[in-house]
């Protein structure tokens, strides 16, 4: 089951990612001026003054959305840069050098560049 899951995830990761951080910055933005202005935030805003009673929890939950969502953001555009520079090259030695960061980059990504590497072992006589 957690196999289906990860591999559901990991083929929307880029859209789940930037969805997680908007949230957390939305988040945090409300916890933090629930905290810094409690008295103007109910009175504009209309929020119940117990939602304000949470409002360092709210914080900490922002904080940590953004957090993992940069994070993860941040790994698939630096692991995607990555296998689309070294699958330029046509050097079979220069490809084997980094074969095996290759692979791990692939893993984390969608099912989509696993392919592309799988063409570009196969176009290089890799395996």
């Amino acid at each position: 089951m957690s196999g289906k899951i990860s591999n559901i995830i990991r083929e929307y990761i880029f859209g789940l990612s930037i969805i997680c951080t908007i949230i957390g910055l939305v988040t945090l933005l409300f916890g933090l001026i629930g905290m810094l202005m409690r008295e103007p935030v109910s009175d504009m805003l209309n929020v119940q003054p117990q939602l304000l009673d949470w409002s360092f929890y709210i914080l900490a939950v922002g904080f940590i959305l953004l957090i993992a969502g940069i994070w993860y953001l941040y790994t698939f555009i630096k692991d995607k840069r990555f296998l689309m520079e070294e699958i330029q090259t046509n050097k079979r030695s220069e490809f084997m050098k980094c074969h095996g960061k290759l692979q791990d980059a692939a893993r984390r990504l969608p099912s989509k560049y696993r392919k592309m590497l799988s063409e570009k072992e196969a176009s290089l006589k890799i395996r």
